[in-house]
């Protein structure tokens, strides 16, 4: 996730990484659930890491084909899609043991989720840091006579850490049941126990 936040201070450039990973998951996950009964499992992890790294190839060639600004902003951020975890996590728990049409739009939906985050952490990043939605201007900044004084702060890639954070702290809040158990429980200092009897 620390590659795909790093493009997130615009829309835009989130918009783009969005569709590259959904459809970079979507596509792996259906040709590696259609090579799953072929492959050695000695060798299961190297297939696919071929594949994904195949159609990263393909999208990053793309992208500098057709939306070369785009591609220039992202930069390394797309080769960086290939070690994503939810793009082999789904190819070695969901891909490994379903057919290619049901891999493809587990990949689809999995990609969407991951692309709604995104989606959100740039929208909060790019209105509150530059008063700018998708390049247009939402709030008017003082500079040009108007009210909003950006913080540019949220333009700083560590911001994005920050508001993912929030973002899971809400929805743990919102709903509590999506929170794990806690693995251990910290026990007092033995000075601190002897102290409360």
């Amino acid at each position: 996730i620390c590659s795909a936040l790093a493009v997130t201070s615009q829309l835009s450039t989130a918009l783009i990484m969005s569709l590259a990973l959904t459809a970079v998951t979507a596509f792996s996950s259906a040709g590696i659930a259609a090579i799953r009964n072929h492959v050695p499992s000695s060798v299961r992890i190297i297939a696919q890491m071929v594949i994904i790294a195949s159609l990263v190839i393909v999208v990053d060639q793309l992208l500098k084909a057709f939306a070369y600004g785009i591609s220039k902003q992202l930069s390394v951020f797309v080769g960086l899609i290939i070690t994503n975890c939810i793009v082999m996590g789904r190819a070695e728990a969901y891909a490994m043991k379903n057919p290619p049409w049901e891999s493809f739009l587990d990949g689809i939906g999995n990609g969407m989720g991951y692309s709604l985050i995104l989606i959100s952490v740039a929208t909060i990043r790019e209105v509150l840091g530059a008063g700018k939605w998708l390049g247009m201007e939402v709030l008017p900044l003082v500079k040009d006579g108007g009210w909003y004084v950006p913080n540019g702060l949220l333009l700083l890639p560590p911001s994005a850490f920050f508001l993912i954070g929030l973002l899971i702290w809400g929805v743990r809040s919102w709903k509590p049941k999506q929170a794990e158990k806690a693995d251990f429980r910290i026990l007092p200092a033995h000075g601190d126990a002897q102290e409360a009897h």
